[in-house]
C-alpha cells in the first residue's frame, strides 16, 4: 500500500501544535492569542497527548503556567510562527508503518519568511520518531484536505498559484500528490476566502467529514464576502459526485475595517473532541451545532479564535495530527 495521510478523524497518537511566542509578530494580540491556544490545548489534551512547541523563555513560562496539569509535552525549539499545518510534516500511514512527508516551505508564496520555519518539519518528525521523506516542491498542509481513501480536495487559487510551483501545471501537481501522498483523485475548487494571505487554503473552505462527504459553508447574511466562492465550490463538488453538507459561515467579519478570513470550517478533529473556531457573531451557535451533528461520537466545542485570526488562521492551521 502506498503511504497515505489518514483522515483527520482516524485515531491519533498525539497532536502537534505551537504556542504564540514572538511579541514582534503578535504585538498586542500575543497574550490573547496565547490564551486562545491554551484553551484549544486543554480541550484536545483531555483526549490525547499534545506536543507543544515553544520558542522563547517567556513563552515557555507562559505556556507552563497556562497548561499546568494538562497532558502536554513541551518542546523548546526556535520557530518562526505557530502555523504547524503548513510548516510541519504530514504524517502518513502504510503497511510498512508510520512515515512523514516534508515539503519545501516558501512563506506562502514569499509573503512571510521567518527564521526557523523551514526546520519545523524535520524537528517534529525526529521528535516523533517517524522517518521523514523530503520532497522538493512547495506544498502546505492547509492547501489540501483528504478523506483517507485517496480523495483530495484543494483550490486552484493556491495550488496552481505561480508563487508556489511556477513550472508545474495541474497535471504535474496531481502527479506529485499521487507519488508523495498516495492521492488518487483530486477535486479542484476555485477561490478560497477573501483576504486569505495563504492564497486560498482549502481548510478554510471545504472539509471532509466522512469518506466522500464534503462540508462546505453556507453564506450568512446578504453581505457575506465569500458567497460567490461558496456557490462555486458547491457546484464543483456536486458535479464531482460528492455528498455535500452545509455549515453556516460567520458572515462578514471585520478587523480594523477590513474583511478577515474568519471560518468555522477551520475546525480540528481530535480523538474525542472537535474544536471549532467561533468569532462572537450571531452564527456561532448554529455552526457549532451543525458540525456537532456530523461527529456524533465526539464532543464538539466552540472556542473563540479572534486573536489567533489576527495572525492569519485558526485551530486547524496551528495543529498537525500524528496518526495512531
Amino acid at each position: 500500500m502506498t503511504a497515505r495521510q489518514p483522515a483527520e478523524w482516524a485515531p491519533h497518537v498525539a497532536t502537534w501544535t505551537a504556542f504564540p511566542s514572538h511579541p514582534d509578530l503578535w504585538e498586542d494580540d500575543l497574550g490573547p492569542a496565547q490564551a486562545e491556544v491554551a484553551a484549544m490545548v486543554w480541550a484536545i489534551a483531555e483526549h490525547e497527548r499534545v506536543e507543544l512547541l515553544v520558542a522563547t523563555e517567556d513563552a515557555a513560562a507562559a505556556a507552563h503556567e497556562a497548561l499546568h496539569g494538562a497532558n502536554v509535552r513541551f518542546h523548546r525549539v526556535g520557530f518562526g510562527d505557530i502555523w504547524l499545518r503548513d510548516t510541519g510534516p504530514l504524517f502518513l500511514g502504510s503497511e510498512a508503518g508510520p512515515a512523514a512527508a516534508g515539503f519545501r516551505f516558501n512563506g506562502w508564496g514569499g509573503k512571510y519568511h521567518l527564521d526557523g520555519d523551514e526546520a519545523v518539519a524535520g524537528f517534529v518528525a525526529h521528535a516523533a520518531g517517524v522517518p521523514l521523506a523530503r520532497h522538493d516542491w512547495v506544498l502546505e498542509g492547509g492547501a489540501i484536505e483528504v478523506d483517507g481513501t485517496g480523495l483530495c480536495v484543494t483550490t486552484e487559487a493556491c495550488l496552481l498559484n505561480p508563487n508556489r510551483n511556477p513550472r508545474m501545471d495541474r497535471g504535474e501537481v496531481e502527479s506529485h500528490l499521487r507519488r508523495d501522498l498516495g492521492i488518487t483523485q483530486v477535486l479542484w475548487l476555485g477561490d478560497g476566502l477573501a483576504n486569505d494571505h495563504t492564497d486560498g487554503h482549502v481548510d478554510n473552505l471545504a472539509r471532509f467529514v466522512a469518506p466522500g462527504v464534503l462540508a462546505l459553508p453556507r453564506p450568512s447574511g446578504s453581505d457575506d464576502p465569500n458567497a460567490d466562492a461558496f456557490a462555486d465550490a458547491h457546484e464543483r463538488a456536486r458535479d464531482f459526485g460528492l455528498d455535500v453538507v452545509r455549515i453556516p459561515s460567520p458572515g462578514r467579519v471585520e478587523a480594523g475595517g477590513e474583511v478577515v478570513p474568519a471560518s468555522h470550517m477551520n475546525w480540528y478533529v481530535a480523538n474525542g473532541v472537535v474544536v471549532v473556531p467561533v468569532y462572537g457573531t450571531g452564527h456561532d451557535d448554529a455552526a457549532v451545532a451543525a458540525i456537532a451533528a456530523l461527529f456524533p461520537g465526539r464532543r464538539t466545542v466552540g472556542l473563540r479564535a479572534n486573536a489567533i485570526l489576527t495572525g492569519g488562521g485558526s485551530f486547524h492551521c496551528i495543529t498537525q495530527q500524528q496518526p495512531g
